[in-house]
């Protein structure tokens, strides 16, 4: 008999921080590497947010909080869902946690029972279906195609919805692909979900702040407000502050789940940092001009990045609306063979031998639900990425 839980091996080591962690293994072995496996923006924390981190150090604000949260922190994130959501919480309505990936995990921990089904749209999260796993229920995966811009359908959420379904996880932008869903885009979904009352939604917010060319963001809640009872709303302040680091998510939803989720965090971790707590507030309520010449960056970078991948012969990438990802696919690379005579049958093998050849890191597409593709970051500069594109156009054109 295994001493390890059965539940633990279901799941696998995120794929996306083991590539992370072989090219830094890899640089600090000697090699020349060029990143772009990790979703952080390279910017460093705004000064007014670190400034509140130190006077609350200063002030000795170091002790325990409430399980999940400062009562400022949640008034703050209410605040803050009113501002730019038009959604309205009250203080026991809100959870804040060790980042994101902890808010999502308690709140399937807190509702999945064995047999619940969970609807994930692929590409995904690297982490959604194996926290579902963990939390012993069963991940429906439900394919979409570039030529949807790998955005879900109301037809195919339709299709895979049955009385084993607990939850839809939503992601817009999208990590991996960028993808942003419009107003029209999102209402066609919330009707699907009105017609069925016993599904609950979770949507990952995390990306809200990082669109482009006008993209207009709207949440499930905002855009149907019926759906408002059965709807967890997670964000954070890891993305778009840079402060991926500090550890801070947090979400809106109804009482008793945020009861229940305060229920497990009492007795996982209990509160996040004291201090990372008051620099998310001062990031919620402080200065915001930052977010738009960051932005301004990342639309640089991405425009720099599609247009040298759509370049590239066997290479097609979509223009993304928001994050700072681009997903493109590599479908008509399959089957060639490097120049070293290996064959490229799947996108972990173009990922792998694009790593070893030219020292670039990607992260294949299989790891989040969808091939063959593979994910780029380009929360990088901008001569790191051309010199990246460079080295992956002369790998592709090695090809035969």
């Amino acid at each position: 008999m295994s001493f390890l839980s059965n539940s633990l091996s279901k799941v696998k080591p995120s794929p996306t921080i083991a590539m992370s962690s072989l090219a830094t293994e890899l640089k600090a072995s000697g090699r020349d590497i060029i990143s772009l496996s990790a979703g952080e923006p390279d910017f460093d924390t705004p000064d007014h947010i670190k400034a509140a981190a130190t006077k609350a150090i200063a002030d000795g604000k170091t002790k325990y909080t409430a399980p999940d949260g400062l009562i400022e922190l949640k008034a703050g994130i209410c605040r803050k869902f009113d501002r730019d959501n038009g959604l309205k919480y009250e203080v026991d309505q809100i959870s804040v946690g060790t980042g994101g990936k902890q808010i999502l995990y308690n709140a399937l921990i807190a509702t999945i029972n064995p047999g619940d089904e969970v609807i994930i749209p692929a590409p995904y999260w690297v982490s959604y279906p194996d926290m579902v796993l963990l939390a012993g229920g069963s991940p429906v995966i439900v394919a979409t195609t570039a030529q949807q811009n790998y955005k879900l359908t109301a037809e195919a959420l339709r299709k895979v919805i049955c009385d084993k379904t607990k939850w839809f996880i939503f992601n817009s932008p999208s990590n991996p692909t960028g993808a942003g869903y419009k107003y029209e885009e999102l209402k066609e979904l919330t009707e699907v979900l009105l017609d069925n009352p016993h599904v609950w939604i979770l949507t990952d917010d995390m990306y809200e702040h990082l669109v482009y060319d006008g993209f207009k963001f709207v949440t499930p809640a905002q855009v149907e407000p019926k759906l408002y009872n059965r709807t967890l709303t997670c964000n954070g302040v890891s993305k778009a502050y840079a402060m991926t680091g500090w550890r801070i998510g947090f979400a809106g939803g109804p009482k008793p789940l945020i009861t229940a989720m305060r229920k497990v965090q009492s007795q996982s971790t209990s509160n996040p940092c004291t201090i990372s707590q008051w620099a998310a507030l001062e990031a919620l309520d402080g200065i915001t001009d930052f977010l738009a010449s960051n932005n301004a960056i990342f639309k640089r970078r991405r425009d720099l990045v599609v247009a040298a991948l759509n370049r590239i012969e066997g290479i097609t990438c979509p223009t993304p609306e928001g994050a700072f990802y681009v997903y493109p696919s590599i479908s008509e690379i399959m089957g060639k063979q490097t120049k070293t005579g290996k064959i490229i049958k799947n996108d972990e093998d173009f990922a792998m031998e694009l790593l070893n050849q030219t020292g670039v890191a990607v992260v294949f597409g299989s790891a989040f639900g969808l091939s063959p593709n593979f994910r780029i970051s380009y929360a990088t500069s901008d001569t790191l990425l051309t010199e990246a594109c460079n080295r992956i156009t002369q790998f592709c054109a090695e090809l035969d």
